[in-house]
């Protein structure tokens, strides 16, 4: 008798539906500060039983890291996107962009994160990677394309927007973050650009 794996199926279109709006309706949740929302209310609020909401997040942990992964994937998708879209330097800058809001999601979402069981150690190395690769190839393009100073370490760039969210945590730091990405990519122009 041979053990035949069943090719996996594909989630059906409501069934995704279910899944993103329960992300949605989570994120939303969180960002006004309702940490400790119940599940049965996620799931009242999104239009749908608690069984549909377990199917998808047989856990609170699984919703919380899911909201997370969701905005690191809208991230990452982002970056081949505007690669193809932009000039380098523009898809890199808009990626920057990006980034901030990410920052921002993340920092609504993390009183929620570090009630995780087994903490977050694990979840953000993997999102270290994802991003890493991400800011790696839209910062080689822009080396390439001769935009910026091949001597440009791609994390650098993220290290500064995360430290100036951290420093400046009060209210409108978004926009000044977003203004610290265009003085970034004009101090790490090439002299030929």
């Amino acid at each position: 008798m041979t053990d035949v794996k069943k090719p996996r199926r594909r989630p059906r279109s409501d069934g995704r539906r279910n899944r993103e709006h329960l992300l949605e309706v989570a994120k939303t949740a969180f960002t006004m500060g309702e940490v400790d929302i119940p599940l049965d209310e996620v799931a009242r609020r999104a239009g749908v039983g608690i069984g549909t909401l377990y199917r998808h997040f047989p856990s609170r942990d699984a919703l919380i890291e899911a909201v997370y992964r969701a905005e690191l994937d809208r991230l990452a998708e982002a970056a081949p996107v505007l690669a193809a879209q932009h000039p380098p330097v523009e898809a890199l800058r808009a990626w920057m962009r990006l980034f901030v809001d990410y920052i921002a999601a993340k920092q609504v979402i993390a009183p929620a994160l570090n009630g995780l069981v087994g903490g977050t150690g694990a979840l953000y190395a993997h999102s270290g990677d994802i991003l890493k690769a991400a800011v790696n190839s839209l910062v080689s393009a822009a080396i390439a394309s001769g935009d910026l100073r091949a001597d440009i370490e791609p994390l650098d760039l993220l290290r500064a927007l995360a430290g100036v969210s951290n420093f400046s945590a009060g209210p409108g730091w978004e926009n000044s973050a977003k203004r610290l990405v265009d003085i970034l990519i004009a101090g790490s122009r090439s002299s030929v650009s």
